[in-house]
């Protein structure tokens, strides 16, 4: 018989030890084929071979309801057995030119590889499609002494099947939030390639709604698929045309602006900020300032029941006391579809912050990431600019448009790269804004407090399509809103403020303008946002 075509997309990988207490293993994979499962691998490791082939069995008859095929893991004589569509084994089974041998040339094999070695005697063996594993740490499989490839070396391996017709697919630690960082971070960077699809197990087996677990998942995978063809175009914020279709004027963008200004002081969302020590105080007067309400939960039990019922979260770890809140306040903010601003407080100055960055990043997607030169620099590997602690040290980025422009696209978040003039982009459009104060540089965590604003208004673009319900189709975010105008707006109200705080007669140096700023925060209105602000469309 001919060779199946599989679509890759939504990868089952079954593990009934993961099933939650009371979960049939036949009802939980029933659900999630209606939630739209694309394949799915019976990985039986501890069964005897009966019980392997009974379950291999009854799951091939209720995937043949769904015209979903099965793969069966290492065994090739269940596969035989059963009748399945082929088999997937890893480096330490059958070798793939027997396998090939024992079930024919019609069936499909998939490869586990680790590094690009093995990816390159997988092109020579004739795999049908390999697993690149493991992305990230996972509990499924013992990956002690082996270093996780992450997006960057699932995109270095994507990179050798060019032109080869292989398939791919990723697999370890891929849940929800990390799963747009992982399909735009691992695109590769010679060819473009992108995986054809993500292998999941205990994201879908262990949730008690496998069903809208893999629904979900299905929608950032198909969104991200539909942006590849090009379909990335969207309805912005206030029913106008988005930054990804072209079209954008500094008078549109101001008076998206001012739109945002007049739905943060009617909603007042409450901003949870798990933000450090040093500028806590001032970050809660400046989000009361602006007419939303702060709130600075850090316990990982309290931050989960708050999450519901906040605007949006921003997590900046400039003292990195609370990991384990911000773990899990990240995490629930994807969950309740709340915009995440992170703030990666001197991630480039020491080895602990660059490692806690990772580890937060492999639990949630931020919506949006925030910093200064050095810290951008350091998520975007450039070596540019230099840390110094929490400054950076340098004469900044010969192009920082296109350092925010790679970043945005890599990270599936909006960049805002912070200094005496700002960028922001989406990884399409790039924004510049040359407002600000020298002051600002005087006063400690003026960069924390612009993440605050940003969070702020993130809440009101959020709030404001939940109230609309404008059409909005959003390509690899968590969120609805336009985040391009959130952080757009959060900047651009900090910078004009400090501007009209620094030109009042009592202010006579850094001291009296931190009052002054505050005060100008709570008094600035629209009309003087549309006078002041200098917006550029690079």
């Amino acid at each position: 018989m001919p060779r199946i075509q599989l679509d890759y997309s939504l990868y089952l990988v079954t593990g009934r030890e993961f099933l939650p207490p009371g979960k049939d293993y036949y009802e939980s994979l029933e659900e999630s084929l209606q939630g739209g499962v694309t394949l799915v691998q019976v990985r039986e490791k501890d069964a005897d071979t009966g019980e392997f082939i009974e379950v291999a069995r009854r799951t091939k008859q209720i995937c043949d309801k769904y015209n979903v095929p099965v793969l069966i893991n290492d065994r090739i004589d269940v596969h035989l057995a059963v009748g399945t569509a082929g088999i997937h084994i890893g480096q330490t089974d059958c070798p793939l030119p027997l396998a090939r041998t024992l079930i024919g040339p019609d069936a499909i094999i998939g490869l586990s590889v680790r590094n690009t070695d093995e990816c390159k005697r997988a092109i020579e063996q004739g795999a049908d499609y390999i697993g690149i594993g493991s992305v990230w740490p996972t509990g499924s499989k013992d990956i002690k002494g082996r270093k996780c490839l992450g997006p960057d070396g699932t995109g270095e391996i994507l990179d050798l099947l060019d032109g080869t017709g292989i398939q791919a697919v990723a697999i370890g630690g891929i849940h929800l939030p990390n799963l747009p960082q992982l399909l735009h971070g691992s695109i590769s960077p010679k060819t473009s390639n992108a995986l054809d699809g993500v292998a999941v197990i205990s994201d879908i087996v262990a949730s008690h709604q496998p069903r809208k677990a893999s629904e979900a998942l299905r929608e950032i995978i198909d969104s991200f698929k539909r942006a590849r063809k090009g379909l990335e175009g969207h309805k912005g914020l206030f029913g106008s045309t988005s930054s990804v279709s072209g079209g954008l004027s500094r008078e549109y963008l101001v008076e998206k602006v001012q739109g945002l200004m007049r739905v943060l002081e009617q909603e007042t969302p409450l901003i949870n900020q798990l933000t450090n020590k040093v500028v806590m105080n001032d970050s809660a007067n400046v989000t009361l300032a602006v007419g939303a309400s702060p709130i600075m939960s850090t316990n990982p039990r309290d931050v989960y029941d708050l999450s519901p019922a906040i605007g949006a979260c921003l997590i900046n770890f400039g003292t990195v006391d609370d990991k384990e809140g911000m773990k899990v306040a990240g995490r629930q903010a994807n969950v309740n579809r709340k915009p995440l601003v992170f703030d990666p407080v001197a991630v480039g100055a020491t080895s602990y912050r660059r490692e806690t960055a990772e580890e937060l990043l492999a639990h949630w997607q931020p919506t949006i990431i925030k910093g200064n030169a050095a810290e951008i620099g350091a998520m975007a590997e450039s070596t540019e600019v230099a840390s110094r602690g929490v400054d950076a040290a340098g004469a900044g980025f010969k192009d920082p448009g296109a350092i925010v422009r790679a970043l945005a696209k890599k990270r599936a978040a909006i960049i805002v790269l912070t200094g005496p003039e700002d960028y922001i982009s989406d990884g399409h459009t790039v924004l510049k804004v040359s407002n600000g104060s020298h002051f600002l540089e005087k006063i400690t965590g003026s960069g924390c407090q612009a993440g605050t604003l940003i969070a702020c208004f993130a809440a009101a673009s959020r709030s404001y399509y939940l109230n609309e319900n404008e059409p909005f189709e959003d390509d690899s975010q968590l969120v609805q809103g336009d985040m391009l105008i959130a952080a757009l707006a959060g900047i651009l109200i900090y910078t004009i403020a400090s501007e009209v705080a620094a030109d009042r007669p009592d202010v006579k140096g850094p001291g009296t303008f931190r009052s002054a700023l505050i005060d100008e925060l709570y008094n600035l209105t629209p009309e003087v946002v549309q006078q002041r602000a200098r917006v550029e469309i690079l």
